[in-house]
């Protein structure tokens, strides 16, 4: 009995678990894991930044149909607008395409040109809210072959072990297989969350290219119309008067 346990002390104890994985890979499973996590990090960085750059469009959007279209004229109505905001851009580009249509004799050409100014200035927004997203396109689909890219390398390197020992031990196999388990699986982990951000986030600049379509639309009618065409809009609420409070009797006068 004393033999067997000074036996097993003696024998060599095989450490399992991610980083001796990874120990085992090398250099080329460690670039492999940096590669993936700083996609991770990437693709979280921009859902993060587009998802406060898309609440605050549409945070604005609220103030430009409460107070917009109160102004007496466009020019007044852009000042309501916060500075370097897409409404603000887009007003702005209306103001100046509508100075320059002034100066057109062709209506014809002075309608075309004012429609295509204000469609330039939308494509321009609507290209800056669309930044990073092909980054989380690009993520989504190529991190589950990069993860794979270190599954293949982990087999082969766990089929060299097998054939210099001549047997499938359990010691020399599992490290290269444990390791190319966990680059499928790192690489899964990396595409799926910048799929699913890259998805919601273009739905989201969906609804914001509508409201971007429906403004220029409204201003484009505003224009042509001399002011005489546009959105209603609903009157504010009247303050609610406190009740007032009832007199005070008058003490009565002893006699």
């Amino acid at each position: 009995m004393i033999i067997e346990l000074l036996a097993a002390a003696d024998a060599p104890q095989n450490a399992f678990g991610f980083w001796e994985a990874m120990e085992q890979g090398g250099a080329i499973a460690w670039f492999i894991l940096s590669v993936l996590v700083i996609m991770s990090v990437g693709s979280f960085y921009i859902l993060i930044t587009k998802l406060l750059e898309q609440n605050k469009v549409m945070r604005q959007y609220k103030a430009v149909r409460a107070n917009f279209w109160r102004a007496g004229s466009l020019q007044e109505a852009a000042t309501k607008l916060e500075k370097n905001s897409a409404w603000r851009q887009l007003a702005d580009d209306a103001n100046k395409a509508n100075d320059d249509v002034s100066k057109m004799t062709d209506s014809l050409e002075a309608h075309d040109y004012l429609h295509g100014s204000l469609q330039a200035s939308e494509n321009s927004i609507n290209a800056r809210l669309a930044g990073g997203l092909p980054f989380l396109a690009s993520v989504g689909a190529t991190s589950p072959f990069i993860g794979l890219l270190g599954t293949v390398i982990g087999i082969y390197r766990a089929l060299i072990n097998i054939g210099l020992a001549g047997s499938a031990s359990i010691d020399k196999v599992a490290g290269p297989v444990g390791e190319a388990l966990i680059m499928t699986a790192i690489g899964l982990l990396v595409a799926v969350p910048a799929v699913l951000a890259y998805n919601w986030l273009q739905s989201r600049n969906r609804r914001i290219a509508e409201h971007l379509t429906g403004f220029s639309t409204d201003i484009l009618a505003y224009i042509n119309s001399n002011g005489a065409v546009k959105p209603a809009v609903a009157a504010p609420a009247a303050a609610k008067k406190a009740p007032a409070r009832p007199a005070a009797a008058a003490p009565a006068k002893k006699a």
